[in-house]
């Protein structure tokens, strides 16, 4: 199957570099480019892409909104992956909480480009467990009414749901979480989509935010990463 791909970024030459690489992969096709949020938005709803790499600073409208609207309108299960310049501030922080399935900056090695595109269509996180905890522990504290709704829907999963979500939160994979509760990798796949029916969360970067803004998982409280 091949993976469609949109790059959005307001410097040209950026964007080019980025599909170049992309179109280079047999499997991966860029089937559209955008230089603002609201051209994003708009070629988006018209190409319907799989994977779309979004640039979080850009004129008119951020990376941030044109994500936020884009994936709200929920009609196709398109994935965002934010590049980034910077470390994660509250901005790559919201993005997550609007749906975004991870960052990367943009000088990442072209194969590990790759690699995250097709990561992130088949459903996986971009996240590193000490950059998340970072990024977590320096705003989640900020979203009291969040947090106090996050907490009550706790009550949603069975024991070992919330074990497996704390094993997703400290960035562990499937195979690692099934490891460590002894139980097979394709019981953790069906726990893993149990909770995230439950929590009407899209992919495991969002269960990672809402792990933390429940309560469940605590900033620096161990794990990959330390």
């Amino acid at each position: 199957m091949t993976l469609r791909v949109m790059v959005v970024d307001d410097q040209a030459l950026v964007r080019r570099g980025f599909a170049m690489v992309l179109e280079h992969e047999g499997d991966i096709q860029v089937v559209a480019e955008a230089g603002t949020g609201l051209e994003a938005i708009e070629v988006a709803q018209r190409e319907s892409p799989d994977v779309i790499l979004m640039d979080i600073r850009m004129p008119e409208m951020d990376g941030l909104e044109a994500t936020e609207r884009i994936l709200a309108a929920g009609e196709s299960d398109m994935r965002v992956i934010i590049l980034t310049t910077f470390d994660p501030d509250e901005y790559v922080y919201r993005a997550l909480r609007a749906g975004a399935s991870g960052f990367v900056l943009k000088d990442i090695p072209p194969a590990d480009l790759v690699s995250a595109v097709r990561a992130v269509a088949e459903g996986g996180a971009l996240l590193s467990p000490s950059v998340t905890r970072r990024l977590i522990g320096q705003f989640a504290e900020q979203r009291g009414a969040a947090t106090s709704l996050a907490a009550g829907e706790l009550e949603l999963l069975t024991e070992r749901e919330r074990e497996v979500l704390q094993s997703i939160a400290v960035g562990l994979s499937n195979q690692e979480i099934a490891e460590s509760l002894c139980i097979g990798a394709a019981t953790v796949k069906t726990h893993v989509s149990s909770l995230l029916s439950k929590l009407g969360l899209r992919d495991r970067a969002q269960a990672v935010v809402w792990a933390y803004e429940s309560g469940l998982a605590k900033p620096g409280g161990g794990g990959l990463g330390q």
